[in-house]
């Protein structure tokens, strides 16, 4: 397997779902499998997700699997061949079920009529075409003008940029996806189109009353999302930058910035952050990425994301196993930068009023012992796996090596920056404890004679309290 501390996301699909693509897949450098439920019915889903857990225990790893929600995605409906929508023309958007021409279309969104206004923007198939709204009955019928034609085939995307959708951020569909995703041991759920720190509010009620493991992706798309960050940060477990529908929702030149500021962010609150969406598009069909793609995944690395995600690439794409390593290429080459390690400046440690405080403290300083030492690796005690992200938020330049009798979080972990989790439970003594995870690691390679190691963890050791103790030695 390949040591890089960005981690690579592969969505699923039919070019890939094989048992042998799969483990190709991993092998190259995946942490992470996408299930894309906008796409594919449960029976697929469930046997990817079956082979992965088979692919782990035969190759010793913990991929994470990410069940990504549909959302309130909106589209047409079926378009008849060649339809073109042609600029300073009427077109007409209907509620309900028919098939499309140049004049019209029908979109399943019941509440379209009612939620649009005169003046508001429309955009199908990711912007491409422009249109305006002139009038609607606020029932079933929206007259528009074609600011911007073309072809419009049938399911393409709706975007509504300006109008405050009455759709939950949870349809009635991600309700029952999520439900079988979760019966699946899922360890991420990505809730597409989130408005408000509310929409992850409820999530989590959900997944909690599943008695689930699993933790909350939200994923920024949205100019509400945008103006609710911070929350939307501080709320979820996890973030994703999904650029696709944010730069059909926002001005598409204030995407760049918004990924910086998620990524800052989230390095803050000690949360995961994805960067997702037409990364290397181009090897959907060509053998190789495009020079500009290779510079958007090398600045989603300096950036200090935690992954880096594939879409179509991976999952209808001629070249699933190229685009791994050619990603994988490119993230460890940018890892070679010395600069984009150590950022314990934007570290933030919560008051002394909170019971994460010295936790949090001794986190950031182990950061900065092993950067004065050149440790290789930093190795934490954990059963939430709360340590593991605080450590990985600071970038340090050692890799970050968790021990836990948790089994559910192994594979959790997988998301996060430069982490590698371990099963361990034998916590007899904190000076045996130490001295045995020291010998694993050097018999799996990870470390070698002479290096040093900062180890974090609580004392009494098997009471598995808050992380009180800092303590550095030698292999």
């Amino acid at each position: 397997m390949q040591r890089k501390f960005t981690k690579i996301i592969a969505t699923v699909g039919p070019a890939s779902s094989s048992s042998e693509v799969l483990e190709a897949l991993i092998r190259e450098g995946v942490n992470v499998i996408r299930l894309n439920f906008s796409h594919g019915d449960h029976e697929t889903h469930a046997t990817t997700a079956a082979r992965v857990r088979e692919l782990d225990l035969k190759l010793g790893t913990h991929t994470a699997l990410l069940a990504d929600m549909q959302g309130p995605k909106l589209r047409v409906g079926m378009m008849a061949e060649g339809a073109m929508l042609v600029a300073g023309e009427a077109f007409t958007i209907h509620v309900g079920q028919g098939e499309g021409d140049s004049n019209q279309a029908w979109t399943p969104y019941v509440d379209f009529a009612a939620d649009v206004k005169p003046g508001e923007p429309v955009l199908l198939d990711d912007g491409k075409l422009r249109l305006q709204v002139e009038e609607t009955n606020g029932k079933d019928t929206v007259r528009c003008k074609v600011i911007h034609g073309g072809i419009l085939s049938s399911r393409k995307g709706l975007n509504l940029p300006s109008t405050d959708i009455s759709l939950p951020s949870l349809t009635v569909k991600d309700r029952e996806d999520l439900a079988f995703a979760l019966t699946l041991g899922v360890d991420w759920v990505g809730l597409s189109f989130v408005r408000s720190a509310a929409d992850v509010v409820d999530l989590r009620e959900r997944i909690e009353a599943a008695d689930s493991h699993a933790r909350i992706v939200a994923k920024v798309e949205k100019p509400e999302a945008v103006a609710d960050l911070e929350g939307i940060v501080e709320s979820s477990d996890a973030v994703m930058i999904a650029r696709g529908d944010l730069g059909v929702e926002v001005p598409m030149q204030q995407v760049p910035m918004i990924q910086k500021r998620a990524i800052g962010l989230c390095q803050q609150h000690g949360k995961p952050v994805i960067v997702a969406t037409q990364m290397m598009e181009s090897m959907i069909e060509s053998i190789a990425p495009t020079r500009a793609e290779v510079t958007d995944v090398a600045n989603a690395v300096l950036d200090g994301a935690d992954a880096v995600m594939l879409s179509g690439e991976t999952s209808v794409g001629a070249h699933p196993v190229e685009v791994i390593k050619a990603m994988r290429d490119i993230v460890m080459e940018i890892e070679k930068e010395p600069h984009i390690f150590h950022r314990c400046g934007d570290a933030r440690i919560e008051s002394d009023k909170t019971s994460r405080f010295v936790t949090d403290a001794i986190c950031y300083n182990a950061c900065d012992l092993a950067e004065r030492v050149s440790a290789s690796a930093i190795v934490t005690m954990t059963f939430s796996g709360y340590t593991a992200y605080k450590v990985a938020s600071q970038r340090p330049r050692a890799f970050i090596y968790v021990f836990t009798g948790n089994k559910s979080i192994l594979s959790q972990l997988s998301l996060c920056w430069g982490v590698e989790g371990f099963h361990y439970d034998k916590m007899i003594s904190t000076d045996h404890t130490i001295s045995d995870v020291k010998s694993l690691l050097q018999r799996e390679d990870k470390v070698a004679d002479g290096d040093y190691i900062i180890h974090v963890a609580s004392m009494p050791i098997a009471e598995a309290g808050t992380s009180n103790m800092l303590k550095i030695s030698r292999v």
